[in-house]
């Protein structure tokens, strides 16, 4: 995989997952649903999801040992498991289906969410907790079969959840919870086997630091909720699931 990428492929890809790290940063998640788009014009999406959670997982593994234990232990209770039976799930569908398969529901996927979050809707009522089965176990396979499960934790937990700090700790832990998982799964299947896919994350580590750092400019000058819009419309809706498409049918 390494080999067949190019000087001016791999800078491109260093700056995709930068920006994506950009927006990890700010929102707390979509990693994927930035970096993924890009990464699927140079290598399968079987080796970008894992390439990914190895990134995630030192991005996300800080914020795990400062606030987990500040989660809300109930609403993990009911997750967790169900995120975990879940990931393995959508593990196997990345691992089994064909990568053409996979393009198409990728872009359809970003798309969806962009459209979703640009919508700005908002139940009208609280989440009762037996929506934590559905939510748990879809979160759980759009982690380990796009790499992106966060935002269908954030929507459960607004709606359940009053206190801001509370939803974000939980939010999260939940993600840190879902890498792990995820880079159990990949060992276990062997998908860390191939040198060339560690080589390349081991050359994105400076990419990801980079985009941290960014973020924490960002934040003096955009909200949170004005960089999020800004990043559907202009990276995920124009750019990365309409190129994903357009390549799909093409």
């Amino acid at each position: 995989m390494l080999d067949n990428l190019s000087i001016s492929h791999l800078s491109i890809i260093w700056m995709g997952v930068a920006l994506s790290y950009v927006v990890f940063g700010i929102a707390g998640f979509g990693t994927a649903l930035v970096a993924s788009p890009l990464l699927a014009h140079f290598m399968p999406i079987s080796h970008i999801v894992p390439l990914l959670a190895l990134l995630d997982f030192f991005a996300a593994s800080a914020n795990l040992m400062r606030d987990g234990r500040k989660a809300e232990v109930s609403e993990l209770k009911r997750l967790v498991p169900l995120m975990l039976i879940g990931s393995g799930i959508g593990a196997l569908i990345l691992l089994l289906t064909k990568p053409d398969v996979l393009l198409l529901l990728l872009g359809i996927f970003v798309i969806g969410y962009s459209i979703y979050s640009l919508s700005g809707y908002k139940p009208v009522s609280k989440f009762g907790p037996v929506l934590s089965l559905p939510f748990g176990l879809v979160g759980g396979i759009f982690s380990a079969l796009f790499g992106s499960g966060g935002f269908i934790y954030a929507i459960y937990l607004q709606n359940r959840l009053d206190c801001k700090e509370h939803i974000r700790v939980t939010q999260t832990t939940l993600i840190g919870l879902s890498i792990l998982t995820r880079l159990v799964i990949f060992l276990v299947a062997g998908v860390y086997a191939d040198v060339n896919l560690l080589l390349l994350a081991t050359l994105l580590v400076p990419s990801m630091l980079a985009g941290n750092w960014l973020s924490w400019h960002i934040t003096l000058r955009l909200s949170r909720e004005q960089f999020v819009k800004l990043v559907n419309v202009v990276v995920v809706i124009f750019v990365s699931g309409g190129f994903l498409l357009a390549r799909y049918f093409s």
